[in-house]
């Protein structure tokens, strides 16, 4: 078994506090047409560096009826910027507009299979697997991708066509896992680093 979702898999279900202070699940976004779920996280550069496209990503999308939740799952013990008061921070001080959810336990990341951050996954009104990879080609570094293989996807999605790219290798830091080092990832997921 892959350790990754695969495409035309189910969703896996959730129930995760919110910077806000509510809990969500995937009953919460029952309405939109498609769902972006992106493993994220305060601190890694690969996602500091995207945080203005997902934003502007999310802007362009929302009133075409796609939805985008953002779940953190980076263990705090060695990476304190992580941890649910500076998500809230992050939040407040980047405007995010979509809902920024703690998965403290990681079971949600595990089920998701979430190998970097940022690792989108996009579902359709089935919440069947689409596309999971990257955004584009350079999240690090605004300005200078030359791919955009996630909005490529939900253009065709939203006009019931396939993506063009179904899957891409995430590029970003490893999730950071619970009582693993820092290069540690299951050794399924390795071919996919």
């Amino acid at each position: 078994m892959a350790f990754t979702l695969q495409i035309g898999e189910t969703a896996p279900d959730f129930q995760l506090p919110g910077v806000d202070g509510k809990t969500y699940s995937l009953a919460d976004f029952a309405d939109a047409k498609l769902l972006v779920v992106v493993f994220t996280c305060n601190h890694c550069p690969f996602v500091v560096g995207s945080e203005d496209r997902m934003i502007e990503l999310h802007s362009d999308y929302a009133d075409k009826g796609v939805a985008m939740v953002g779940i953190n799952a980076n263990e705090t013990d060695n990476h304190p910027t992580d941890d649910f008061d500076h998500m809230v921070a992050r939040a407040r001080e980047k405007g995010f507009p979509w809902p920024y959810l703690r998965d403290e336990s990681q079971d949600v990341a595990r089920a998701y299979g979430a190998l970097r951050t940022p690792h989108y996954f996009v579902f359709d009104a089935e919440r069947t697997l689409r596309y999971t990879g990257r955004m584009d080609d350079n999240p690090r570094e605004p300005g200078k991708e030359t791919t955009r293989e996630l909005r490529d996807a939900l253009d065709a999605l939203l006009t019931h066509e396939a993506p063009p790219v179904a899957a891409t290798n995430p590029i970003g830091c490893n999730v950071k896992w619970k009582g693993q080092d820092e290069h540690w990832m299951p050794p399924e997921a390795c071919d996919l680093a």
